[in-house]
């Protein structure tokens, strides 16, 4: 899952939002810093709101991970989508492709949700730019082993730079991806890359009620 996936139920509290997002950030902001169900757990009924509210967002996080990737569609559209980059790239090595089937299915998937709930995404982007950045920090800092003062810092350019916004574009949906294969030390796609990404898209728009089965998600959406 993306960061619009796993917000889109919970869009009535910011907090929740912003705690369902801080996973992914931390991988960005500061990968040393993890965030395991039994330092937050705990968190979860605090008496300060904040604090509280953000534990249940990355619980929430946790949990549709652990399902979603154990879901018979995430393996098939995953391993599919590996394929197509894989054969762009001559073969090219199968850790990188795998990986690439991973991260493209996960934004793809948000680039679907996006299409299907435009008010809704709207409404995300509302409330990312009312999270206090500072305080989902300190947050943070109350449950990790290890302190982060780097979090703050990543949210105000997530929220600067409105990453989710380029998902709509083939063009730019490959800019950003070839960010994260910068970030992780991979070398970064060609350009040609941008038809395996209009293949996947329609692909995975195609298997979206295979990636997030009802009984799972679906119920959670109007």
């Amino acid at each position: 899952m993306n960061y619009f996936c796993h917000a889109l139920p919970h869009l009535d509290n910011a907090w929740i939002v912003a705690g369902t997002a801080i996973p992914d950030w931390l991988s960005v902001a500061d990968r040393q810093v993890r965030l395991r169900p039994r330092q937050v757990s705990p968190f979860a009924e605090a008496e300060n709101p904040i604090i509280r509210d953000v534990a249940r967002g990355v619980l929430q996080h946790l949990h549709d991970d652990d399902w979603f990737h154990r879901t018979r569609g995430f393996a098939e559209v995953t391993a599919r989508v590996a394929v197509e980059f894989r054969e762009l790239l001559a073969g090219g090595d199968g850790f990188r492709c795998g990986f690439l089937g991973h991260i493209a299915t996960e934004m793809l998937l948000d680039a679907a949700l996006i299409d299907e709930h435009p008010a809704e995404f709207a409404r995300y982007l509302e409330v990312i730019d009312q999270i206090e950045a500072m305080a989902v920090q300190e947050a943070v800092n109350q449950m990790a082993r290890q302190p982060t003062l780097r979090l703050a810092r990543l949210i105000e350019l997530f929220r600067r730079e409105r990453f989710l916004c380029d998902y709509a574009d083939d063009e730019r949906f490959l800019w950003r991806l070839n960010h994260v294969q910068s970030r992780v030390k991979l070398p970064l796609l060609p350009p040609q890359a941008v038809a395996v990404i209009t293949w996947s898209r329609e692909f995975v728009r195609q298997r979206r009620g295979d990636l997030l089965p009802q009984s799972l998600y679906g119920g959670r959406v109007s």
